[in-house]
């Protein structure tokens, strides 16, 4: 995902993971984008300081299971 993807699956209401599912992008009251390990809460920046590289491979970003449920009929 590119730095463009990820904020626009993060506005859409989607829960945006690097890595594994510990690993969660999120925006603090600031307006920065942090990539935060759920664990702990440990976090750092989406990107470089100048906002120009994003800090993980553009492969490792992926948008993970909707916390909705679907009850369906089988």
């Amino acid at each position: 995902m590119t730095l463009e993807d990820i904020k626009a699956a993060m506005h859409a209401g989607n829960r945006v993971h690097w890595v594994n599912s510990g690993y969660v992008v999120t925006r603090d009251r600031l307006g920065q984008y942090l990539i935060t390990f759920t664990r702990n809460g440990s976090a750092i920046g989406l990107t470089s300081r100048d906002g120009t590289r994003l800090n993980g491979e553009p492969d490792e970003f992926f948008i993970g299971e909707s916390a909705k449920v679907w009850h369906g009929i089988f």
